[in-house]
């Protein structure tokens, strides 16, 4: 009998190697310019330890020091995680402050600032995640209480080229502009989690509904969010970008209602959803052309059509098929995949309409709002 789970249990079975969150590495850069400042040295490598207990060490990539400042560097190692942040130099710079001042934390070149609600920082602050600053205070504490400091600093986290890599992240869409967050709960990268995106998916329904915003809409992809911006002139606040988690939303959704969902993607995805499948990707689903010809023979298909439709070599194949023969099988689908998000939500006021496209981003499907809301 096994035990265990979660993050411990994902690394024993994939083999991967883990790595550490910005949160880590500014944790460990912060100690290293702290313990600079009150002794003369830096640490290198420099020790830090995480929430739950690991004690990994971090070799400094720069370091500088000139009167009350020091300057140490970390670059970051994401393990095996195709991680956006991958090598990435996060700088802390810290600055000795009057006594009674605390830790004071700013954003450096390459770090975002909040500048919408709905996060758990506010509005003017530097992108620097709650757990990541008590990390930090944690370490500044106890610095302090070993080379007799104050621990009155002034932190100021840095990303190198931060704001060029925050293109590729949710960062500008969830209003934080200037660069990256410094993030991470437990200061490690599970290789190919996908509790990053999951999260960042409920940070972006808190956004939105922050905003005041009611109707939102979970895409799949950015041909998807661009259909939806010209049907609907929707913010891009409102639109989260779900990827492959469509239960994710629907069940965020649930618990967090608004007064709208809309879900738009492409055709095949969403005949999963359709079909009852939560999770869209295609090495844990698949699309089930059995599925399809049933709801064409529900549409009016002929036999031969149908039989058609379950041997078509692909989703999108599948609904050209019924396009020409006047069978509205992507209205099917759409209305199908509506009444699979509605019984996830399980009665939560919420009225829900599904968009399906092609990879054009051409309507081909749709199914209007229904369910407690509408």
């Amino acid at each position: 009998m096994t035990s265990g789970g979660g993050r411990e249990a994902q690394l024993k079975h994939t083999g991967l190697r883990p790595g550490w969150t910005t949160g880590a590495c500014a944790t460990a850069a912060t100690t290293a310019a702290y313990t600079a400042l009150l002794t003369g040295d830096f640490p290198d490598p420099v020790t830090v330890t995480l929430p739950k207990g690991q004690r990994p060490s971090f070799a400094l990539t720069a370091e500088s020091r000139t009167g009350g400042t020091a300057m140490a560097a970390v670059t970051k190692d994401a393990g095996d995680d195709p991680d956006v942040t991958h090598g990435a130099v996060v700088r802390s710079t810290v600055r000795l402050l009057p006594a009674g001042s605390g830790v004071v934390f700013r954003a450096g070149e390459g770090v975002g600032t909040v500048t919408l609600p709905g996060l758990p920082l506010e509005v003017g602050e530097p992108a620097i995640n709650p757990v990541p600053r008590q990390l930090m205070r944690e370490h500044v504490a106890a610095v302090a209480a070993a080379h007799g400091g104050t621990g009155d600093v002034e932190v100021t986290i840095s990303v190198d080229h931060g704001a060029e890599i925050a293109r590729s992240t949710w960062n500008p869409r969830l209003g934080i502009l200037g660069g990256l967050s410094i993030l991470g709960t437990t200061g490690v990268v599970v290789p190919y989690s996908c509790s990053a995106w999951i999260d960042s998916i409920r940070r972006g329904v808190d956004v939105a509904r922050a905003g005041g915003l009611r109707h939102v809409a979970g895409c799949t992809g950015s041909t998807s969010e661009r259909t939806v911006r010209e049907l609907y002139d929707l913010p891009d606040i409102a639109l989260l970008d779900m990827g492959d988690f469509a239960g994710a939303v629907l069940k965020y959704v649930r618990r967090h209602p608004v007064d709208r969902l809309t879900v738009c993607g492409g055709f095949a995805k969403l005949s999963k959803l359709a079909a009852g499948h939560l999770d869209l990707h295609s090495a844990r689903s698949q699309v089930d052309k059995g599925f399809l010809a049933d709801l064409a023979r529900a549409g009016g298909a002929p036999e031969a059509l149908a039989a058609e439709v379950a041997a078509a070599n692909t989703g999108l194949a599948a609904l050209r098929l019924c396009e020409a023969a006047g069978v509205p099988l992507g209205d099917l689908v759409a209305a199908r995949a509506r009444d699979e998000a509605l019984t996830v939500l399980r009665g939560a006021p919420v009225a829900v309409d599904v968009v399906c496209i092609d990879r054009a981003g051409a309507v081909v499907g749709r199914a209007g709002p229904a369910g407690p809301g509408a």
